[in-house]
């Protein structure tokens, strides 16, 4: 399997499980209330560090990694089950980047920390919740939401106290397998080494004995920072190490040969030299005093510490692991890492724009489409639940604006709706109960007048002759004494 320390994988919160739709129906209860339970929540997958890997190889066998999806709910108000977590395993020093938004994520630095990478959906609720004053009997639920998905780039940075830096073939190998427990592969030819190999390096001082990580680093080469030979491969795991050692082959030209390292450490990040460093003359026993001397003698140019050392005899050993425990730096305090929690992902204006077709209009916000998409649009009582919301949200005001007309189409998360003017509905409805009013209220005048004519009439006649034309009391003729 080959040595892997970037790779790409995308990953996939599950989905929140659909809320259920039901009514309670029991032997002595007919007419039994909405009892639909919620969704179970999606599951979300997480990455977390380990000591036991240093390679991102076992990522390297699938490209998606999603976790489990959450159950639906169920009658009698019954919550779904919420789906498992999914964690991924991944060496300490892997640094996170999100692909889509270019944005950095997180860097796993202890071993344990964890790190939220696709957040699960959440479950929807089933139709016992939306009972009201005004809707009793809800006849649709919601679904579960989405789960995140993101395009991931794991990048692997060896975490180290000792990095060995060199020209390929230099001992590096040979000088890991002298101090530590490591066996890597050593041979007579250069780029034997194609990955960071790592080795536990120990000394007893006192009572207590002392240890310290090395790494033998792939070899460098001249243009590495412009991606020549291993390139980035080298000094992407250069950067984690807290101290430096140079190892030359004394065979070599010294002075030129610690000079071209530290170009290109320079090139790459200047800040890598100033940190404590060492150089280690190595294959020693293969020259004569005289060209260890000169070659020494160059090196003090570089203002490091030298130690002569034959990995291959086991000469100047002791002295170079001493060396190395006096110069390491301590080691930085990690703090205590928080459970990571679902981000909070700032909600997005809605955009009005018209239909590509030129016929109606289409409305774009995270939130609107996220509230869409969880309910059935052909469902009437779940239209009518989310007319509701486009009116708190501000969609029927920016549609207005836009110029909508009653009647037009309206797509909002794939889901087409039909635009009323509310305000001009409102207006039309004012002015209808004005109307309605004004026609009571002259109904009410013409029979308060019609009244009063009718009295009018009637006392009008009985003012005339009180007596009567046909009395005999009024006729004037007097009576025979």
């Amino acid at each position: 399997m080959p040595f892997r320390d970037v790779i790409e994988i995308t990953a996939q919160g599950g989905r929140g499980g659909d809320g259920a739709m039901s009514f309670l129906r029991l032997k002595y209860i007919p007419k039994g209330g909405p009892d639909g339970g919620h969704g179970g929540a999606g599951g979300s997958v997480w990455l977390e560090a380990a000591d036991d890997l240093n390679s991102l190889d076992g990522l390297g066998q699938r490209r998606t990694y999603g976790a489990e999806s959450g159950r639906q709910g169920e009658g009698r108000e019954r919550s779904g089950a919420a789906g498992a977590d999914l964690v991924l395993k991944v060496p300490v020093g892997t640094i996170v980047h999100d692909l889509d938004a270019d944005e950095h994520l997180g860097d796993l630095v202890a071993v344990g920390q964890r790190l939220l990478v696709a957040a699960g959906g959440q479950g929807g609720r089933g139709n016992a919740s939306f009972v009201s004053s005004r809707r009793q009997a809800p006849r649709f639920a919601e679904a579960g939401s989405r789960g995140e998905r993101r395009r991931l780039r794991l990048e692997l940075r060896t975490i180290a106290d000792v990095g060995l830096v060199g020209y390929p073939n230099a001992g590096k190998s040979s000088l890991l397998t002298a101090l530590s427990n490591a066996r890597p592969r050593v041979a007579d030819y250069p780029f034997t080494t194609l990955h960071p190999q790592l080795g536990i390096v120990e000394r007893t001082a006192g009572d207590s004995p002392e240890r310290l990580t090395m790494a033998d680093i792939p070899g460098i080469v001249e243009d590495a920072h412009r991606g020549r030979g291993l390139g980035l491969d080298f000094l992407r795991h250069v950067a984690r190490t807290r101290l430096l050692v140079y190892v030359l082959d004394v065979a070599d030209d010294a002075a030129a040969t610690i000079d071209a390292l530290q170009g290109e450490l320079r090139a790459y990040d200047a800040s890598l030299l100033e940190r404590p460093a060492l150089i280690a003359l190595n294959k020693v026993d293969l020259v004569g005093a005289s060209e260890l001397d000169s070659a020494e003698s160059e090196l003090t140019v570089a203002g490091l510490p030298v130690l002569r050392v034959s990995a291959l005899r086991g000469e100047g050993l002791e002295p170079l692991r001493d060396a190395l425990f006096a110069l390491l730096p301590e080691r930085p305090v990690v703090s205590e890492v928080e459970p990571e929690t679902k981000r909070v992902v700032a909600s997005a204006p809605l955009r009005v724009a018209r239909h590509p077709s030129g016929s109606g209009w289409v409305v774009r916000g995270r939130d609107l489409e996220s509230l869409v998409e969880r309910f059935d649009a052909t469902n009437r009582d779940a239209v009518a639940y989310l007319q509701h919301h486009f009116t708190s949200l501000g969609v029927n005001r920016l549609l207005a604006r836009a110029g909508a007309r009653d009647g037009d189409d309206v797509t909002i998360a794939g889901a087409v709706f039909e635009y009323f003017d509310e305000a001009a509905g409102e207006a039309d409805a004012r002015a209808t109960r004005s109307s309605e009013a004004e026609a009571l209220r002259a109904a009410e005048r013409r029979y308060l007048a019609s009244q009063e004519r009718s009295e009018s009439s009637a006392s009008s006649v009985g003012s005339e002759d009180p007596e009567g034309p046909g009395d005999d009391h009024g006729s004037g003729a007097e009576e025979p004494s």
